[in-house]
């Protein structure tokens, strides 16, 4: 679905323009076009292919979609990939955005996001003095606006966490919070599968040889890097914290299962040493002096009840009981 085709010349905003006229205002001087496509169907990606001459490689990855972030350079344009992430209802939504970069035109397809970029053009527009930059600094916009929208889910799951961390030592949690630490890094091991490869094809645009198209802008790609290197360390440290987390909780449920085992194994030591008594005196050899005397049975019961309360005292002592 076709959101926006705006017509940019020296940094200001020309008009809105229809797909059938855009190779006309790529002839102009200093003038670009930026379209932004949602969940592009194969003919709109066929007909932009025609109009801006996309590579075909990059058309196809676009169009294959769940592709992991990156930044390929085909001649003289980029094609970039990214993740787009958003937490609805506590469950961590993964989209894609990819985007065209040539030397007169910016082309970004978004697919399974609700989020869109109308802020990134109403910011560009009103920055002409930067926008004058061309399709550079809107691929910069864009990224930025992508990286951004990373931070509030890395809160949100450090919240998460740290609600988890207060529950750790509570009686009778520990399986639940293994289950939530396991849901939770799932969603930080997707964050970190956006962040990271990010990560890395960002670098490409700053230091060394840098694509021409971007090269009078690898300061703003720093920033953004700069922005990855936090979330990526944020990210690391949360998964460290994570692992820390289950350990703890398994060793809980390890201390609970000893605590059960230790109060078995004292019971059944009780009842053993009283199983013990009974089971001599219940043997039927015919000279046994104790069976035939007055007393013997309420003392036989003396006994193992006075053994049995002495195992007690020493097992509660100890804490086994």
């Amino acid at each position: 679905m076709l959101i926006n085709c705006v017509a940019y010349q020296e940094g200001k905003k020309l008009n809105s323009i229809p797909v059938e006229d855009i190779s006309e205002y790529l002839k102009q001087p200093d003038c670009f076009v930026w379209v932004a496509l949602k969940d592009a169907e194969p003919e709109e990606l066929e007909q932009m292919q025609h109009e801006f001459r996309l590579h075909e490689l990059a058309v196809e990855d676009a169009h294959a979609g769940h592709q992991r972030p990156k930044i390929e350079e085909y001649g003289d344009s980029l094609f970039a990939v990214m993740h787009t992430l958003e937490l609805i209802e506590g469950e961590l939504n993964l989209g894609e955005v990819d985007i065209f970069v040539g030397e007169n035109y910016v082309l970004s397809n978004r697919s399974r996001s609700h989020q869109g970029f109308l802020g990134v053009r109403a910011r560009c527009e009103r920055e002409p003095h930067h926008l004058v930059q061309g399709p550079a600094f809107v691929f910069y916009a864009l990224m930025d606006a992508v990286v951004d929208r990373y931070f509030p889910v890395v809160i949100a799951l450090e919240t998460e966490l740290e609600i988890i961390e207060d529950q750790i030592f509570t009686e009778g949690s520990q399986r639940d919070n293994i289950q939530r630490l396991y849901q939770l890094k799932r969603k930080v091991t997707t964050l970190k599968h956006a962040v990271g490869p990010l990560l890395e094809a960002v670098g490409k645009l700053d230091g060394g040889w840098v694509p021409p198209i971007v090269a009078n802008t690898k300061h703003y790609f720093r920033d953004v890097q700069d922005h990855l290197y936090r979330l990526n360390t944020s990210i690391d440290s949360i998964r460290e914290t994570i692992s820390t987390a289950i350990q703890v909780s398994l060793s809980m449920v390890s201390i609970d299962e000893n605590e059960v085992n230790k109060r078995l194994a004292a019971w059944a030591a009780i009842f053993a040493v009283a199983t013990a008594f009974v089971g001599v005196w219940g043997m039927n050899f015919e000279h046994m002096p104790e069976l035939q005397w007055k007393y013997g049975y309420p003392a036989s019961l003396c006994v193992v009840a006075v053994t049995c309360a002495y195992l007690y005292y020493r097992f509660k002592k100890s804490g086994w009981l």
